[in-house]
């Protein structure tokens, strides 16, 4: 049976055998699987049992975990995360029989990238879906995105003119999870008070439209002076320099991933949903691999190291050498400045 993220906590009570919770967004995948991990421990689920598959993956440590009974007497959950969001023809098997032999001291959650069409044909997922809930976890767009957003300001007790509504429409559409922290932000500023759109751009100027992930974006997408403004505006609010590094490294890691599986001249599909990497946001990546080499990567993460290194043993916060770091995510950068070594002192 298929429900909504925003109709799942209807169809708690009781716990199903199994949920299936798929989908590109990443608020509602975690809100959804909050839910039900909430639900679960009132009704005794203690345990939690976590497997993926991934190359070498056994379908039969399913099958036992299913059958075995717990270590410390209590019921368990066993999340089974499809990166690919498919089984494959052993996992298909597998799922399908164990709905025919039900355990009530086991809660059965699959969770995967978005599902197709053609995915939600297929005789597991059929099967599955007889005896459990499925819940498409989509990013949703234009009206229903503005239905979400008035439901979560009716959550937060907020009051917004409709220009305020209106601004945060364009702010937010697409992205939930900043939506959210924006919210909760102006829950705590004004919990009480009408908000108008000039209120609003007060809040919000170089606070929560100026953020590490909003860096790293545009250091994909090569967006040299937003990436410049952005770094200022960090500096200026104090954020920590680690949280900066960690961010950077983080996308830095996944886009070499990426860029030694392209010359490798293998699919990138499988690698995406391995690296959660949602529709949405393959386009920041594949700007960066069309334009970046694989040895302007690996520079790229010499110097972030270079940089939390200076960080660590001497206690600089090299910003001089953040900035220099996002221009090297242009070639050309590369050849004229790539050389240069930063040693700032303070």
């Amino acid at each position: 049976m298929r429900i909504y993220p925003d109709k799942l906590l209807l169809h708690l009570t009781p716990l199903k055998q199994c949920y299936l919770v798929f989908g590109n967004d990443p608020w509602l995948c975690d809100t959804s699987l909050n839910h039900l991990y909430a639900q679960a421990k009132k009704e005794g689920f203690e345990e939690k049992i976590q497997l993926t598959q991934e190359t070498g993956f056994n379908w039969n440590d399913l099958t036992e975990q299913w059958q075995t009974m717990s270590l410390f007497s209590s019921r368990r959950i066993i999340e089974v995360i499809l990166p690919q969001a498919k089984p494959g023809s052993e996992g298909s098997t597998v799922l399908q029989h164990l709905m025919q032999i039900p355990n009530p001291d086991v809660l059965l959650i699959i969770t995967g990238p978005k599902l197709t069409a053609e995915q939600t044909k297929s005789k597991w997922f059929k099967t599955l879906d007889a005896h459990s809930i499925y819940v498409p976890c989509i990013t949703p767009e234009g009206s229903q995105f503005q239905r979400w957003l008035d439901e979560r300001i009716t959550h937060f007790a907020l009051t917004l003119t409709r220009d305020a509504r209106e601004m945060l429409y364009d702010l937010y559409e697409g992205n939930l999870l900043a939506a959210e922290q924006s919210l909760k932000l102006l829950q705590l500023l004004s919990p009480t008070t009408q908000i108008d759109s000039s209120q609003l751009a007060s809040y919000f100027e170089d606070q929560s439209r100026f953020n590490v992930f909003l860096l790293t974006d545009a250091m994909l997408n090569n967006q040299q002076d937003k990436a410049l403004h952005i770094i200022s505006q960090l500096k200026a609010e104090g954020v920590a320099m680690p949280i900066i590094l960690w961010g950077i490294f983080k996308e830095l890691s996944i886009l070499l991933q990426l860029k030694i599986t392209q010359d490798s001249h293998q699919p990138l599909q499988p690698l995406w949903s391995k690296l959660r990497i949602w529709d949405k946001r393959k386009s920041l990546y594949q700007s960066a691999l069309n334009r970046l080499h694989l040895v302007h990567i690996e520079k790229l993460l010499a110097s972030t190291s270079a940089i939390e290194l200076k960080l660590k043993q001497q206690g600089i916060e090299d910003w001089t050498g953040i900035s220099h770091l996002s221009l090297l995510f242009d070639p050309n950068a590369h050849r004229l400045l790539a050389h240069i070594e930063l040693n700032e002192k303070v």
